[in-house]
This record gives C-alpha cells, structure tokens and sequence, in this order.
C-alpha cells in the first residue's frame, strides 16, 4: 500500500485573470486542495502579493514563470522567489540559465523544475524550430541536463516519465500538466494523459487546471481526481 497522499501531490493551477477569480476557485474546492500553482496569467495579474497571499494562507506555491534569460538576471530573480517562500519553480532547460538558478535558489527549500518541452509541442513544432530529436529524446536530453547542473526535478508530459525515470532515478522530481480525466477534451495539449496514466508511468506530481476550473462543481471535480490519483498511486506501491 501507497504511503503517498494524492492530496499532497495534485496542484491546482490558479490560471485565472485576477486575486478575487483566484480565491473564488480556491473557495470552491474548499481544503482539498494544498498546492497550488500561479503561472503567467494570475503572476501578471497580481504580482508577489499575490504569492504571499497563498503562502500565508498555507499553501504550497509552485511558481511557473518559465526563467529563461541572461545568467545575472536568472540568478538574481530566482534569489527572490527563494526568499518567498515558494517551493517550485520552473526554468527553461537551457544550461547556463538553470546554472544560474541553482546558484541564485542557495541554500533555501526552493526546488527548482527544468522545463523539458512544453505538453503543446510535437514532432512537428520540433522540426519547425530547426530540431531533429524526437520530442521523447529532447526531453530525456534535457532531463539528463537538468540532473547534472543540480535541478531537483524536470516538467515532463505523462508520456515521459516511463523513460525518464530509470535514467534520472527515484529521487528525481517528475511534474505533470497537460492531466486530463478519462472522457475529458485534452484542450491544447498534444501530449495529454489521465491521472492514472501519468503516476503509472512515474510521475510523482500532476498539475490540473481546466478540467476542475472549468466545471460545474470543481470540488466534486477534485474530489473525482484525488480518488482516481489514490488509487493510482497505491497501485504503484
């Protein structure tokens, strides 16, 4: 049996226009939900204080600003979602920017998720930005990078985390988006998988949005997501 909390390990992502959408949503899946996750949209919206916000009500914040740019400002503003008190944060896979990042998080709890290809992408956009690699060995790729300059994790599709797990090992964090429910519209995503698909692969944190926004009871939503997660988890071992 499982000693994994599905409660622990499902983030919600609070992609929504303002502060008042975003406790709206989060007054709406009541306590079920612990972890959440502020991405470009509501970060816009509402800045750090946001973040506090969240943090101060005790949640758990994963921070998905995508870092990629110069060393200096990689460094410098990783520093300051440390000092936050966020615990992920994304960076795009790109070898001098997560450097910059581990060196900027220090020694505080950040950890810090290699962003490998996006759950939109496929072959074909791959090719349209002049890559050759399939999608699964550009993101092992990038895995293996990611665990080499001292990352704690990578965001992978649930298609990945079957072949990344024997190369990363157990320890490596695996976090999935892109996670749809069995019946569900997949939306935009070219990579989609169901909870039980993602954890049976090896994923050790799904990332939901749409389908628990989007419904008509998103407690009852989260609710049916965390079952189906339990059980996927438990079965793992």
């Amino acid at each position: 049996m499982s000693t994994i909390m599905a409660r622990d390990r499902l983030i919600l992502a609070l992609d929504v226009p303002s502060s008042d959408e975003a406790e709206r949503l989060l007054d709406q899946v009541h306590d079920q939900i612990v972890f959440v996750k502020v991405g470009l949209e509501l970060y816009t919206a509402a800045g750090p204080e946001m973040v506090q916000r969240l943090i101060t009500q005790g949640k758990r914040v994963f921070l998905d600003l995508k870092f990629l740019d110069i060393e200096e400002t990689v460094r410098r503003a990783t520093a300051r979602v440390a000092a936050m008190g966020v615990e992920f944060l994304t960076v795009h896979a790109n070898r001098k920017a997560l450097a910059a990042a581990v060196q900027g998080r220090g020694e505080s709890a950040l950890k810090l998720l290699a962003v490998t290809v996006l759950t939109n992408f496929d072959s074909q956009d791959l090719r349209e930005m002049g890559i050759q690699r399939s999608v699964q060995d550009l993101v092992t790729a990038r895995a293996l990078l990611a665990s080499e300059v001292g990352c704690d994790g990578v965001v992978a599709s649930g298609e990945e985390p079957a072949i990344l797990r024997p190369k990363v090992g157990p320890r490596f964090l695996i976090v999935t988006p892109g996670v749809r429910p069995a019946g569900k519209d997949v939306d935009d995503h070219a990579r989609a998988t169901t909870p039980t698909q993602a954890i049976s692969a090896g994923a050790d944190y799904l990332v939901v949005g749409r389908p628990i926004r989007d419904a008509s009871d998103p407690a009852a939503a989260a609710a049916e997501i965390l079952i189906e997660m339990q059980a996927a988890f438990d079965a793992r071992g």
